[in-house]
């Protein structure tokens, strides 16, 4: 599937679930947000549907997220089921790693090939500030029972948040010295009102960059292929590597391959925009294959050439928050 503007969309990321065991504060309000009705979320067979019809159509990579998708019921034989699409796409999953230790080794069974993990502090009181729940060594053991399992290569998802854990960069960049891990910087993307941290708690990909520099020679890495957003850098004699991602300073549009289907059923062209083909409702009412092909061509179609984030008089996405969304 190729866009208006000759990207080549062969990625989509699906939210399994709108619920989430944590509540971050740069993601939700500490009461959290009205779950969505259990009859709006699309059940795993219209999941699994929509990923087949899109594989067919040449997506070769799914990414399963949420809220937290490891609280989904049933998403281990989804997996299966996926795994077992002749076409075989790449399959992989965001987790905030709470209930990782636990099912590590099912996921690796079921065909789930690797892991990215969101972890954005190393320590135990200010895991709970962030989060505003306890879990720091749960994460941590999840992270060891994923690399035990081979769910390989092992991939931190981390948000520098000016004044909170910023001053953690430098330690979450030494993990790659003596892990072969992919520990990635995502830059703060204020995408809802509302929360705990302002836009201004950004911490941008340039200082990112001057802080891991603190710790030796950066080299950067040649981007093969549809490497994803991420800029990368391997520190002298290190084993892992180490990701920039400038989701707001230096934004990859240009680059986008992507689609995202929210847990109730709507397909997103752009992670900044609040537009949305519903996929739910031609479900329900008996579409043919046919059909949903032709709404996922319509959410190619309609993919903009880039987000506004940064525009002077830019209306900022309101109606969802990222844990409605997927990321």
């Amino acid at each position: 599937m190729i866009d208006t503007f000759e990207r080549k969309i062969d990625y989509l990321r699906i939210s399994v679930t709108d619920r989430c065991n944590l509540r971050c504060r740069y993601c939700m309000p500490a009461e959290g947000v009205p779950a969505v009705d259990h009859s709006q979320i699309l059940s795993l067979e219209e999941v699994f549907r929509i990923a087949r019809v899109a594989v067919a159509l040449g997506v070769g990579k799914i990414r399963l997220t949420g809220g937290e998708p490891l609280v989904r019921k049933g998403l281990i034989p989804l997996i299966e089921k996926l795994c077992h699409l002749p076409q075989q796409p790449e399959l992989t999953l965001t987790t905030n790693g709470l209930l990782l230790a636990n099912q590590a080794q099912e996921l690796k069974k079921a065909g789930l090939q690797r892991v990215n993990i969101s972890l954005d502090t190393l320590h135990a009181e200010r895991f709970e500030q962030m989060t505003r729940r306890p879990g720091l060594e749960k994460v941590l053991d999840g992270i060891r029972a994923a690399e035990t399992a081979g769910l390989k290569p092992i991939k931190l998802n981390v948000v520098p948040i000016r004044g909170v854990n910023a001053d953690e960069i430098c330690d979450f960049a030494r993990l790659t010295c003596d892990h072969d891990w992919q520990v990635r910087f995502i830059e703060f993307m204020p995408l809802s009102s509302g929360l705990d941290y302002a836009p201004e708690s950004r911490f941008p990909a340039a200082e990112i960059l001057a802080e891991v520099q603190k710790l030796g020679q950066l080299t950067p890495l040649e981007r093969k292929g549809p490497a994803g957003p991420a800029r990368l850098y391997k520190i002298q004699g290190a084993m892992g590597v180490v990701g920039v991602i400038p989701a707001v300073s230096d934004h990859f549009c240009a680059e986008c391959n992507r689609l995202r289907l929210t847990a109730d059923g709507q397909l997103r062209p752009c992670l900044f925009s609040d537009h949305e083909i519903d996929v739910r409702t031609a479900l329900r009412r008996g579409c043919s294959d046919e059909e949903l092909a032709l709404l996922l061509r319509i959410g190619v179609k309609e993919k903009p050439q880039q987000h506004h984030i940064n525009d002077e008089n830019a209306v900022k996405p309101s109606l969802r928050r990222m844990q409605g969304i997927g990321g």
